[in-house]
């Protein structure tokens, strides 16, 4: 997908839990923050704004991400605990957005990136 050195789109969904899509405007901005602890997804980052609270979550699947995007999961590598979000499009079940602020330094990504590439998984190691 993207490197380091490029925009970063994640996709919000789940909206229609919350107050629906109207909420999302092109050019706005919202926080995202990681829940570790959550107890459906401990990738789960939700979407917030200051006027009504959580409004979403950003996709974690290949069924609810829009293509192109990043994941929750994969987004996590790459940003702090909190960041934001601008709105650059939004769809019938889909609210995509653009990473604009929170991102990790460039150190951190790297090293994240490398442990994730060279850990020694063999068949013995998965617990089953």
């Amino acid at each position: 997908m993207q490197d380091n050195n490029t925009e970063k789109y994640v996709t919000i969904t789940g909206f229609w839990h919350y107050y629906g899509r109207e909420i999302f405007k092109p050019g706005r901005t919202f926080l995202c923050e990681k829940e570790p602890y959550n107890r459906y997804d401990d990738e789960a980052i939700k979407v917030i704004d200051e006027d009504f609270g959580t409004v979403g979550y950003i996709a974690n699947s290949i069924n609810t991400k829009a293509i192109g995007t990043y994941s929750a999961g994969k987004i996590g590598g790459y940003v702090k605990k909190k960041f934001k979000v601008e709105v650059m499009f939004v769809t019938v079940s889909k609210v995509i957005c653009r990473v604009v602020d929170g991102f990790k330094k460039k150190d951190k990504v790297k090293k994240y990136s490398e442990e994730a590439e060279n850990a020694d998984v063999t068949y013995e190691s998965i617990p089953f």
